[in-house]
């Protein structure tokens, strides 16, 4: 380098000593007020010879070169300390002719071009230049001939940043300051502390500059603008002053990213950002109510999209917090009053609690006398204010509300700009407003303009922005409104197109999509449309997408849970099949609308034998990705810091994307094709292979049965008899009978039960038997299977009986002297038991039992033990039986004892929980063995499984269909074979039926047979007929066989 200009140091070295040296040697300066200069001088000492010019001409630097580069210097040192341009304008020459001399090749143009630039650059600081241009494409060109690693590479990038940073300053060129901050991005790692150059980037114009004007600058939600802001944050390490503002600008891009494009990444990874902005600025940091308002404006956007419910209370308690911050006089307590609002009217839609709609209209009224007419926030909270009245006006029918609501959006739309980004937005609530008058008044003009509102609200915005949907959605509520009122059939089939947009909006979420599905639903049943069966089926679509988001099985229920209307869609949507004469695709309705949690839980586990036969490399990679997948979910289940957990739901999503990629491979080959998918009718016949499957349909529009033979299509069999009221009363009914024939002597007659149980065979079983016998052709001791639905999945259908006598004096037979009965909580289920039996291993035999399980956790099962030695005695010694009991019978003996076993007889305490099923639990001493925790064992090789406990094969009560109880669990941690319980067993009684039933089982043995799960279905059956005159008729319907 020929130098700046600048004094750099001064040697403190001798003569002497400078002249001692042979070989090339290095100089370097002493720090300049704690500044360590970044210059170092290669120099060498040059000896004179007999051929002088020669050899001068080797060494030295062009003279010409060297003089009016010293020339140039010294002029600008006098434009440095006098100011005077005439010294500048004489630099400015002198360097351009260094620079004439010093074309492409030459090694010294780098610094030709720094010096003539920088001279440039110092003029156009002081005003003396105006060129500007130039001089940056100078530093640029500069900068091209020093790449890394070049010892001026640096130096360099700084000077062009320098010029960069100026040229902002005085013109404000957005991609100048972005360009500054990639390059600083570039300098500083080159640059350690200490250093001049990194002492010169933390000067008044370096780069807290540059990070400042990056953060004013407006956020466009591009992926350029916020690959930008995560290079300025990279310039704010911990600790750095800039950071929570740097967080915050980086959250809001992608937070506008997402709600452009809908990528739920961007929404988490912006509330992580916003999190950590809010943590860096603790209580009395003067701008902590911005990261207060902006965390909470997030999560409230993530519960629109996502429906979690921990968001929305979240938020409100940080808009509370932040409007504490923001007191009468605060210049931000009118937008902090408006936030707190929209969240409550949120909060209003979901729970309907009176109080927050309340609040909401104050919060409201008290933001407008703030904003009075030219304030700039004015239109908006207009605007919120009217949504706040008409969504009171929804709930309490107020017509003032209404009428206020529609003035006050003309108000607010008078003053917006059509460019504003909320215009949209109010012409879709007024269109609202207009369509709810119009049903009060029947006026035609009003339900006109609402239309056209919404068409004009489309044009306005993109093909990808998510509030399409909510036009979409108005767009439908007009012409439904118009068609109540005209009966004009082209309004119903616009409206009905508008629900397919709607719910078919990609970029909008999952919750607020479902929504509108299921109001396509009652709307196709209200009108009897043709396009019932594909609402029902993109709602089941959109719910499995939903839930799959949901990274563990509790969330998942949880998430399932908070669409409470969508309990009784999968029975409704097999009855509209039925009524559309289309009894298979009522079968894939029932099935892909039930179970839709084990269904998600049990794609993990799908069996890859054929495909690892087709495809191993596919296969391996299918495996290892549901391994890492299911891994995460278990890990996120123990996570409580909500940071945390959105980050755990991040990878979860990453993991899933990569799980998808791997499927859809898969399903490029050819044998394949429905790898995963919804199964079809023919692959749910699969489960009818062994006898048919008769699957009872509560619905409030019809209550049937749709058996599933083992071949050809499925017989609908109407029960016209029975109400759905009857059914939930029948319900009810048993319910009470159970719980007072438990208070009965053994030997008094149930007679309670004897109706209920003959109302059971003559109005749900007897014509289901009629078309088995007489359509079917069964054979009498066949196998059936039930998979009740809904009310019928608490009603004892297995135990139907007539208790009648014919004219011969003999009894009437009942279902199960007809037939052996066996329970599927889904046809997958029973499917996918029958798959995972293609391998069979050496059985080996465990009883777990725990009567004494410790203070608290019920009373002493005294008959434990003893049952217990009865199962050891009749169990064959080929199958090496084990027991564990007392103190070895904890959740970790259990469990361990599950895993390592494939028959297991367990004898404890069974409690289900109605509200949290994952929660119900065998009661072991110490911790209890959870459903859950057997869930998440895979046991491949298990094959059966006897609950001598209370209520292991009743579901709870919020999902029903969703058959969620211990017994389903066994099954689908891998046991083919299950007999469980309906309500609370008698112990002392209860052994009368395990002896009949491990004797039946196993009675075929002594002649070398093998143990086979298959038969436990029938040795429960002939056990309950064994045992009549021994145990009361309760306690012999309390077994059911789960499974093949």
């Amino acid at each position: 380098m020929l130098g700046s200009g600048e004094v750099v140091g001064k040697l403190e070295t001798s003569w002497d000593e400078l002249l001692n040296h042979d070989e090339p040697f290095e100089l370097s300066f002493p720090s300049i007020c704690g500044d360590h200069p970044s210059l170092t001088l290669k120099a060498t000492v040059v000896h004179p010879c007999d051929d002088q010019d020669a050899a001068l001409s080797d060494v030295l630097v062009d003279s010409e070169i060297a003089r009016d580069t010293d020339a140039g210097h010294a002029q600008f040192a006098e434009y440095m300390t006098s100011e005077n341009v005439f010294h500048l304008n004489a630099a400015v020459e002198h360097f351009q002719l260094v620079l004439d001399q010093c074309p492409v090749s030459h090694p010294d143009r780098a610094a030709a071009l720094t010096n003539f630039a920088y001279a440039r650059l110092q003029g156009y600081i002081r005003n003396d230049l105006q060129d500007i241009d130039t001089t940056t494409s100078l530093f640029r060109e500069a900068l091209a001939w020093r790449p890394q690693p070049h010892p001026d590479h640096p130096l360099s990038l700084y000077n062009l940043i320098d010029a960069l940073t100026w040229r902002h300053n005085k013109k404000s060129t957005a991609a100048d300051i972005c360009e500054a901050a990639q390059l600083y991005h570039d300098l500083l790692p080159l640059c350690p502390e200490g250093t001049y150059l990194r002492n010169v980037t933390a000067r008044e114009n370096g780069v807290d500059y540059v990070i400042r004007r990056c953060n004013n600058l407006p956020i466009d939600a591009s992926d350029e603008d916020i690959c930008l802001r995560r290079v300025v944050l990279e310039l704010c390490p911990l600790g750095h002053q800039h950071r929570p503002n740097t967080l915050d600008k980086l959250a809001w891009a992608l937070e506008s990213r997402f709600a452009q494009c809908g990528d739920v990444d961007d929404l988490d990874e912006g509330i992580q950002f916003d999190r950590e902005a809010l943590s860096l600025c603790p209580e009395g940091h003067p701008g902590r109510e911005c990261y207060l308002n902006n965390l909470g404006y997030s999560l409230n956007v993530r519960f629109n999209h996502q429906g979690k419910p921990n968001d929305l209370d979240e938020a409100i308690f940080l808009y509370e917090e932040t409007l504490c911050l923001c007191p009468v006089g605060h210049e931000s307590r009118d937008a902090s009053l408006n936030n707190l609002g929209h969240a409550l009217i949120t909060r209003f839609k979901e729970h309907g609690d009176i109080d927050d709609i309340t609040r909401a209209v104050s919060f409201y009224r008290e933001a407008l006398t703030l904003c009075r007419p030219g304030h700039p926030r004015r239109d908006i909270t207009l605007s919120h204010l009217a949504v706040a009245l008409n969504t009171r006006y929804d709930k309490l029918d107020v017509s003032e509300d209404l009428n206020e609501a529609i003035n006050l959006y003309r108000e607010s739309l008078q003053l917006k700009r059509l460019d504003n980004p909320e215009h949209h937005r109010i012409l879709s609530n007024l269109s609202s407003a207009l369509c709810s008058r119009f049903t009060q008044t029947r006026e035609n003009g009003d339900v006109e303009e609402a239309i056209n509102l919404c068409q004009e609200a489309l044009v306005a915005l993109s093909s990808l922005h998510p509030d399409r949907m909510f036009s979409y959605w108005w767009l439908q509520v007009a012409y439904r409104s118009r068609y109540r009122v005209l009966h004009d059939p082209a309004d119903l089939e616009l409206a009905v197109e508008n629900f397919r947009l709607a719910s078919g909006h990609l970029t909008r979420g999952f919750p607020e999509r479902i929504k509108v599905a299921y109001h396509w639903v009652t709307a196709a049943e209200e009108h009897s449309h043709a396009s019932g069966l594909q609402a029902y089926s993109t709602l089941f679509d959109l719910l499995d997408h939903h839930l799959a988001t949901r990274s563990s099985t509790i969330s998942r229920r949880e998430a399932a849970t908070a669409f409470r209307y969508t309990r009784t869609l999968p029975v409704d949507a097999a009855s509209c099949a039925i009524r559309h004469d289309n009894l298979r695709q009522a079968v894939e309705l029932v099935e892909q609308g039930r179970g839709q949690q084990w269904s998600l839980a049990s794609r993990l586990k799908t069996p890859v034998e054929d495909l690892e036969s087709a495809n191993a490399t596919l296969a391996h990679n299918y495996l290892e990705l549901s391994k890492l997948i299911s891994d995460a979910a278990q890990s996120s289940a123990t996570i409580t810091d909500r940071a945390a957990v959105d980050r755990a739901a991040t990878e979860y999503r990453r993991l899933t994307r990569q799980w998808e990629a791997a499927v859809a491979e898969i399903r490029h080959l050819r044998a394949f094709s429905r790898f995963l998918l919804s199964p079809s009718y023919e692959d749910l016949q699969a489960a009818a292979r062994q006898g048919p499957v008769i699957i009872l349909i509560a619905s409030e529009y019809s209550r049937s049965a749709i058996i599933v033979p083992t071949s050809g299509d499925p017989h609908h069999v109407p029960l016209p008899s029975v109400t759905f009221a009857d059914l939930n009363n029948l319900k009810d009914r048993f319910a009470r009978a159970i719980r007072h024939a438990s208070t009965m002597g053994p030997q008094v007659p149930r007679n309670d039960l004897i109706v209920l149980l003959r109302t059971v065979w003559d109005e749900i079983m007897l014509p289901i038997v009629n078309v088995l016998q007489h359509g079917l052709k069964l054979k009498f001791h066949s196998r059936i299977w039930l998979c009740p639905t809904a009310a019928f999945t608490s009603i004892p259908l297995h135990a139907a009986h007539p208790f009648r006598t014919n004219a011969d004096r003999s009894k009437e037979p009942c279902l199960e002297d007809l037939y052996i009965c066996s329970y599927t909580p889904t046809l997958s289920a029973l499917v996918r038991s029958r798959q995972t039996m293609k391998k069979r291993i050496t059985p080996s035999f465990v009883t777990i039992g725990q009567g004494q399980p410790g203070t608290g956790k019920g009373k002493a099962l005294l008959a434990v033990d003893s049952e217990l030695e009865l199962v050891h005695k009749l169990v064959p010694a080929m199958a090496n039986c084990t027991t564990i009991s007392g103190d070895a019978a904890t959740r970790a003996g259990a469990l361990q004892a599950l895993q390592q076993n494939t028959w297991v007889h367990l004898a404890c305490h069974g409690k289900q929980d109605p509200k949290q099923p994952y929660n119900s639990h065998f009661v072991m001493r110490g911790e209890h063995l959870t459903l859950l925790d057997i869930m998440e064992r895979d046991i491949p090789h298990a094959e059966f499984a006897f609950l001598s406990a209370c209520h292991t094969a009743v579901g709870d009560e919020e999902t029903p269909d969703e058959v969620i109880h211990l017994a389903a669990g066994l099954q689908f941690s891998g046991f083919k074979s299950v007999v469980g319980t309906l309500w609370e067993v008698d112990n002392s009684v209860a052994q009368h039926v395990v002896k009949a039933f491990y004797e039946n089982m196993f009675m075929d043995l002594k002649d070398g047979g093998v143990m086979d799960c298959t038969k436990a279905a029938w040795a429960l059956n002939r056990a309950t007929h064994a045992v009549k005159t021994k145990v009361p008729l309760e306690q012999r319907m309390v077994f059911i066989h789960i499974g093949v």
